[in-house]
């Protein structure tokens, strides 16, 4: 079975997620699909790219009992070559988020150019009550969108937070009442594709570099305590306790 699909309407582009009975969670079927999909080159009539899922959530993030299986080894994380392919992509990428995005299912939604979603979504990153930390890739999107006192929000509490008080901090573009969700992403859909395709190429690349600066930033002793927190046994806990869907008993070991 997919766990994606990809449909064409002339300009527009749309990439749906196809794993509702997951929560949509990200296995690396369907990262790899993201990834591959993303890195097709865009046909010439193509000017938009519409990231949209199926069910009521959004993305759950990572595929937790597919990670208890296979962990993944220091400075690697398999979301970072999918969520690259987005960044790069050279097309407008509009994201419809109409329930939760959490974790990396919020990296997916932050890495579109807009974000559309219903006041019903949550956004969040709840890797510190799972005993996770994200990796630098991961943690330098969060700053460039959220900024850094609400990435500090984000990250060190690790609460979903509401569309509208994610508008109200300017990190996504739009907050529509359900019923109106797709009415208003028809609206920045077909501005862009009425738009000059080289122009917004070229603005597309250019916001992309400008933003490029971080990746630079030596940070080896920061993957070093990334990868302690992933085979900690408070990791092994937090994940645990999500899947058994109790509290978790955090040790700092």
């Amino acid at each position: 079975m997919s766990t994606i699909r990809i449909d064409r309407d002339g300009a527009i582009r749309t990439i749906t997620l196809t794993r509702p009975e997951k929560r949509n969670a990200l296995n690396l079927e369907m990262l790899e699909a993201l990834q591959a999909a993303f890195e097709e080159t865009p046909a010439k009539t193509e000017r938009v790219v519409v990231l949209r899922a199926e069910g009521h959530v959004f993305c759950s993030g990572i595929d937790l009992a597919e990670r208890q299986r296979t962990p993944a080894a220091r400075g690697e994380s398999p979301v970072e070559g999918m969520l690259d392919a987005i960044e790069h992509c050279p097309l407008p990428i509009v994201g419809v988020v109409q329930g939760a995005a959490i974790a990396g299912g919020n990296e997916l939604a932050l890495h579109c150019d807009f974000v559309v979603a219903s006041s019903k979504a949550r956004f969040g990153m709840s890797l510190a009550q799972i005993g996770l930390a994200p990796t630098w890739f991961l943690a330098k999107k969060l700053v460039e969108v959220c900024g850094p006192v609400a990435s500090r929000e984000i990250l060190l509490l690790g609460d979903p937070l509401p569309a509208q008080k994610m508008l109200d901090l300017g990190i996504i573009s739009r907050v529509a009442e359900p019923e109106d969700l797709e009415a208003e992403t028809k609206k920045i859909v077909d501005r862009l594709a009425a738009n000059a395709p080289l122009s917004l190429k070229a603005m597309k690349a250019l916001l992309v570099r400008e933003m490029a600066f971080r990746g630079g930033i030596d940070h080896d002793d920061i993957d070093d305590l990334i990868q302690a927190a992933r085979e900690s046994a408070d990791a092994k806990e937090g994940i645990a306790a999500m899947l058994e869907k109790r509290p978790p008993n955090f040790t700092g070991e």
